[in-house]
């Protein structure tokens, strides 16, 4: 169907509308030798003058526009167009419309046929259009020169060339393209225009604007410019959105941090937002469990594709299990495993051990049993269900548990084992294995003011430190996930990384200049009674007492 059937019969009535549209036609047939002012003059007389309603006529227009974009106009379609856009403003209230209508047809012609001579001329010409609507000689409003910019890709080098253009020419009415530029960001902010500013800052790849431009917009509830500006800037100003803006978003990022996950949830009272800062936190914690749980529970599709590189941006930094050489990870919750594992562990001179347990943060509150012991050999780790085996089988646990943790023939290591004595003390009072313990050394004890804890000092002496981020998570919930596992296994057996580089530091042939050597057989407690039921001072082995060959 032609332009007549197509516009005409729908959008024209009247003879003055017919002799419109009877130059119309031929000006949209062959636009070689019209000027832009005609042009648009024909493109308004077809719209006034057309009965159908206004989206109807202008998507019509906008295709008959693109068409004839291809009828060779000079000296090409987009530079025609910028033309066109100088001009516009004579038309008044028609020229924002038609600004639009016919951005969008060449955007339509440009995705057939694209001229670079005639998008470079487009571009310079456009640069020089910018210069003038931000000093004011040309009016277009604030939104149709950001549009401007996108459709003929200026960029700061193109304005820099119109300026030093302009200069040469004697007009010395700017500085440089950066500072016109940030000049009218700056009027746009002012003004309360947040997303033309950020959609300039973004174009122009601006990154100066920082904290405070954000506050501004979360002040005046410019969400949306706030998010757009925070995804140019990157998840740190994002995280900093809320971070900063809102006393919540300070206590759910201090939470995260202590990994106090649950509460930190419960904080957020299902606000969306909060939500989705806490969905952050957990990415950049690596935590993808979490991620998994609080997308699925609330909803939070727009997550799904990001996590991904998230949390192999946070994997490059800490230590993986697979790092340390360990053949395989046992879960022991019946008898025959825990037969086989206490067999295998017997057979050890040196074990790491740790313990997890569900966090309570109920003020007055009892602590929560101890839900697993990690015991890590140099090939594997066994992680022992301890709520199911005490219940289970509550004898055939202690007498098996005895066997190692009272071995004067085996050195267990831990990290603060104060704390896990205490703890399992008070879980598993009943049994005989957690009342006294044989051939203890505590990793904490023999570095001096260690930063950072468990993970610190792993980061200190083997580069690379702990992800702590599953500490708090609920160790009662079965199975474990995953990645609980691979954490508590993890716990145990940097003991066992840790201790192989304290034990070749305190020969002196190996001791290499600048540091000093470590003295760890002082530290190693041989006999240690549960605190609760004895006030008796452990007996500390020393150093002369040469006791099991750990070499």
């Amino acid at each position: 169907m032609g332009l007549e059937e197509r516009v005409a019969e729908s959008c024209i009535n009247g003879h003055k509308a017919d002799c419109a549209w009877t130059v119309s036609v031929h000006t949209f047939s062959d636009i070689t030798n019209i000027s832009p002012v005609v042009f648009l003059y024909l493109l308004k007389e077809c719209y006034i003058h057309g009965t159908c309603k206004a989206t109807r006529k202008f998507r019509a227009l906008q295709q008959q526009v693109s068409q004839a974009l291809c009828n060779s106009p000079e000296p090409g379609p987009a530079t025609f167009i910028v033309r066109c856009l100088n001009v516009l403003p004579i038309f008044g209230v028609y020229s924002e419309g038609f600004s639009h209508l016919i951005i969008s047809a060449l955007r339509r012609h440009q995705k057939t046929t694209v001229n670079s001579a005639d998008s470079t001329q487009a571009k310079e010409i456009a640069a020089y259009l910018f210069l003038d609507i931000t000093g004011g000689f040309v009016d277009h409003d604030e939104k149709l020169m950001v549009k401007i910019l996108e459709a003929f890709d200026v960029r700061l080098t193109d304005i820099e060339k119109a300026i030093t253009q302009l200069k040469a020419q004697n007009e010395h009415r700017f500085d440089t393209a950066k500072t016109v530029i940030e000049q009218y960001i700056f009027a746009m902010i002012d003004s309360q225009s947040y997303m033309t500013a950020v959609s300039l800052l973004e174009h122009f790849s601006i990154r100066q604007s920082g904290e405070s431009f954000l506050l501004k917009m979360i002040q005046n509830k410019e969400f949306k410019a706030a998010e757009k500006w925070a995804t140019f800037m990157g998840k740190p100003m994002l995280c900093l959105k809320y971070e900063c803006a809102t006393q919540e978003g300070g206590l759910l990022k201090r939470l995260a941090e202590k990994a106090c996950w649950d509460i930190a949830e419960a904080k957020t009272k299902g606000d969306k937002r909060l939500l989705e800062y806490l969905v952050y936190l957990a990415m950049e914690a690596g935590y993808s469990e979490k991620v998994d749980e609080l997308c699925e529970r609330y909803s939070l599709e727009g997550f799904l594709k990001t996590r991904e590189p998230e949390a192999g941006f946070v994997h490059s930094r800490f230590l993986h299990l697979k790092e340390v050489v360990v053949e395989d990870i046992i879960w022991v919750d019946e008898v025959d495993g825990l037969h086989k594992a206490i067999c295998h562990i017997e057979g050890c001179k040196v074990v790491g051990i740790d313990c997890e347990w569900k966090p309570n943060y109920v003020k007055g509150c009892k602590m929560n049993k101890v839900s697993i012991m990690q015991i890590a050999s140099d090939e594997m780790v066994f992680i022992f269900d301890l709520i199911k085996l005490a219940e289970d089988v509550p004898d055939v646990l202690d007498s098996c548990l005895t066997r190692i943790l009272q071995s004067p023939g085996i050195l267990k290591l831990g990290y603060n084992f104060q704390c896990d004595i205490k703890q399992l003390a008070h879980s598993y009072g009943e049994l005989e294995c957690f009342k006294h313990y044989e051939m203890l050394l505590d990793i904490q004890n023999v570095f001096k003011e260690p930063k950072g804890g468990l993970s610190g000092l792993a980061e200190k002496i083997l580069g690379a430190g702990l992800n702590k981020t599953r500490r708090n998570s609920n160790w009662e919930q079965r199975p474990l996930s995953q990645n609980q596992l691979e954490y508590a296994a993890l716990d145990a057996v940097v003991l066992l990384q840790i201790f192989h580089h304290v034990r070749s530091c305190s020969q002196p042939t190996d001791v290499s200049e600048g540091h000093d050597k470590i003295e760890w057989k002082s530290y190693i407690v041989s006999h240690m009674d549960n605190p609760k039921k004895s006030k008796k001072r452990p007996t500390i082995k020393k150093e002369t007492e040469s006791g099991a060959n750990y070499h």
